[in-house]
């Protein structure tokens, strides 16, 4: 039955894979704790290759996927490459919100203020993290309605 449901979602949305909507902070936080930091894994995952599924054929750009950054690059360099990683896919987040019109203020400034910045209040990096989750739940919602 749920498969049956699957296919029928996926034939009305013209052949395109439906996106998930669901992503909290509340869930990333707790179930993070849960499951001994592999579920932010698999959430940053899905928003790499999200925004690759959105913004890819309008801006001809390429997200890394998160667990490269995670697990190879970001000990190799000392965490250079996640904060680069981090900037960027804000700052293409928040273009693809404008682009499609969506009212929604986020970009790589949100990640300098809240999670750079923010640190030092101990809730930034909780901000920006709510902050990019709805941003990316808008952008899936809209890529879900209008391609």
């Amino acid at each position: 039955m749920d498969q049956n449901y699957n296919q029928n979602q996926y034939a009305q949305q013209g052949g395109r894979e439906v996106l998930s909507t669901n992503f909290s902070l509340l869930k990333f936080f707790f179930l993070g704790i849960i499951t001994l930091g592999i579920y932010p894994i698999v959430i940053m995952s899905k928003v790499s290759v999200y925004i690759n599924i959105i913004a890819g054929r309008y801006d001809g750009r390429k997200t890394m996927h998160y667990c490269l950054v995670f697990f190879l690059f970001s000990w190799l360099t000392l965490g250079i490459v996640p904060i680069v990683w981090y900037h960027k896919l804000s700052n293409r987040m928040g273009a693809e919100l404008q682009r499609r019109g969506i009212d929604y203020s986020f970009n790589a400034g949100t990640f300098w203020l809240w999670n750079v910045l923010g640190a030092i209040i101990i809730c930034g990096p909780f901000i920006y993290t709510h902050k990019l989750l709805t941003a990316m739940n808008l952008l899936a919602a809209d890529y879900n309605a209008r391609g």
